[in-house]
């Protein structure tokens, strides 16, 4: 089964509840807290101004909390009517985002040329991991961070991610074949490429429901009935960071070499 990431160039995939990318965008804000977390509790780092580049941006989710947050946000991604869509939500938003075409594993920048870069939702779908994360490893500076999720190649998430979310259509919520089981990425094996790239990687947690497994169950064939939106199934959901890493996982890694930005 091969990825089909021309699922991203649908016309108003990302913001309308009644889109299966509405899940996604509700998920959205657990995650941004993670990060948000880590920047400035743990890193004690000033995020007015800092210089950010999104990877793999697609419609602008985390783009918007990024620079909502006073960050200084780039976003490229290789769907142009994803970024068309970015462009429009943002105007409307009152948030100013600059957005690029390209790909993960060619960014058309200039070494160093980001405070920080973060790549979600992104790393499971590009042609080689290992030059997308060397890529971002080029323009961020030296002692900048690199924020990352992904999802596990494991059994648990060939079950979830793919038979429940893609292909069982009593419980799915995503189009078939947005993923590909063995294009995911166990963290063992992309922190072994943060290695090779000059990336010390500081934390890791997983993503999951706060909910109980049956709740969550009667919540998806609610949505696979009608009864309710993809957008209210991602608010119901209630996804928060949690230890286990058997399917979502994130983390933050370093880049070695220089001083980091905090206390800016």
């Amino acid at each position: 089964m091969a990825v089909d990431n021309d699922l991203y160039n649908a016309p108003d995939a990302w913001w309308r509840d009644d889109q299966p990318f509405a899940t996604l965008k509700e998920f959205t804000p657990a995650r941004f807290r993670y990060f948000h977390t880590v920047l400035t509790e743990r890193l004690r780092m000033d995020l007015a101004g800092l210089k950010v580049l999104d990877v793999g941006c697609g419609g602008g989710l985390l783009a918007e909390q990024f620079a909502a947050a006073g960050c200084k946000v780039t976003g490229i991604d290789p769907s142009k009517e994803s970024l068309a869509a970015a462009t429009e939500h943002a105007r409307e938003s009152g948030l100013e985002i600059e957005y690029r075409h390209g790909v993960a594993e060619r960014l058309p920048f200039p070494d160093g040329a980001f405070d920080l870069v973060y790549c979600c939702d992104t790393l499971e779908h590009v042609t080689s991991p290992d030059q997308a994360v060397g890529e971002a490893v080029r323009v961020l500076k030296p002692g900048g961070y690199y924020l990352y999720d992904t999802i596990n190649r494991t059994f648990r998430s060939w079950l979830v991610m793919i038979k429940v979310a893609q292909d069982w259509k009593s419980v799915s919520f995503a189009p078939r074949n947005l993923h590909d089981w063995k294009q995911f990425i166990k963290p063992s094996e992309l922190h072994a490429l943060f290695a090779k790239h000059g990336l010390d990687n500081r934390d890791l947690v997983g993503f999951g429901s706060s909910r109980p497994q049956r709740e969550v169950m009667r919540l998806l064939r609610s949505r696979a009935r009608g009864e309710i939106t993809y957008g209210e199934l991602g608010r119901q959901f209630g996804l928060a960071h949690n230890k286990d890493t058997s399917i979502i996982y994130a983390g933050y890694a370093h880049k070695t070499g220089g001083s980091a930005h905090a206390g800016r």
